[in-house]
């Protein structure tokens, strides 16, 4: 099968590859780039444990083509912490305990990066809707509501800073 040559930025670093057409942006970024941290839940776009930041939108990365996204900047899981200091949504995850078996969390840690990018003084029913297209099967989301909340508190504070 014929590939294609694409460049991405991918967490401030970038890429080129030769992929071929059929190639879903998830396994471009776990198998060609070894960012493992975006997972593959149920390849549907129905968990969101797949989510990563392109062009400055959530998307799910299991029903997106690696050729689509040519020219285009991504974030991963891999690139919210800077220089070794915990990202906002990182560190309201962990204080907050808005995790429990993990898997669901890089898809959850990108919807909430992006969502509080969109609304950074989101109500408790808010969060909810915003990160509605994210499941998690272990929390029962209250600490994810929890978490979320840490993280645009501190997002507003350093904001103001």
């Amino acid at each position: 099968m014929a590939k294609k040559l694409i460049s991405v930025q991918v967490n401030g670093r970038r890429h080129e590859a030769a992929v071929e057409a059929r190639t879903l942006l998830v396994h471009f970024l776990r198998e060609e780039l070894q960012l493992t941290g975006t997972h593959i839940g149920c390849e549907t776009s129905h968990c969101g444990a797949c989510t990563v930041d392109l062009d400055g939108r959530s998307v799910k990365s299991c029903t997106h083509l690696a050729v689509q996204c040519d020219g285009s900047e991504i974030l991963t899981v891999e690139g919210l912490a800077v220089k070794g200091a915990l990202h906002a949504v990182q560190e309201g995850f962990y204080q907050e305990h808005g995790l429990q078996c993990g898997f669901c969390t890089p898809g959850m840690l990108m919807r909430a990066y992006r969502f509080l990018q969109e609304n950074p003084d989101p109500s408790d029913e808010e969060v909810r809707m915003g990160m509605s297209g994210n499941l998690c099967r272990c929390t029962g989301y209250q600490n994810i509501v929890k978490a979320v909340q840490h993280a645009a508190r501190k997002m507003r504070e350093t904001a103001t800073v």
